[in-house]
């Protein structure tokens, strides 16, 4: 039976426990500011980031020891979750050619004014 096969067959606490671990031991890494460590550990860790464009992982290291370092508590894990999510959704568009491409294609046209922030749009119909 292959890791794989058994990750699925988990029972739910387990998932969660090791869910809960990656964040915790990526911003130990990263806090310790080992960026040999977190640049064999990531891949491993995070199997989408091998999608990221070139320079992307060096980036997302630099962000990920800036984030652990500047959490508040050390036990506060909710800014290395939200950056971790930030970048797998990143490499999701990476993974997908058609999507990376309706995103970084340049705009047919200009696409008009754009209202002030706090602007009331139905004011300005």
């Amino acid at each position: 039976m292959t890791t794989r096969a058994r990750t699925r067959s988990s029972p739910p606490q387990v998932r969660s426990s090791v869910v809960d671990f990656t964040p915790e031991a990526l911003a130990e890494l990263a806090r310790a500011g080992d960026a040999a460590a977190l640049r064999q550990a990531l891949p491993v860790a995070l199997p989408w980031c091998t999608v990221l464009p070139d320079g992307g992982l060096d980036i997302l290291i630099t962000e990920l020891v800036d984030t652990a370092r500047g959490a508040v508590a050390p036990d506060d894990l909710a800014p290395v979750e939200l950056l971790l999510t930030q970048w797998q959704h990143s490499a999701e568009v990476y993974a997908d050619p058609a999507l990376l491409a309706v995103l970084t294609r340049e705009p047919e046209a200009d696409l008009g004014p754009v209202p002030p922030p706090g602007a009331d749009r139905r004011a300005s119909d």
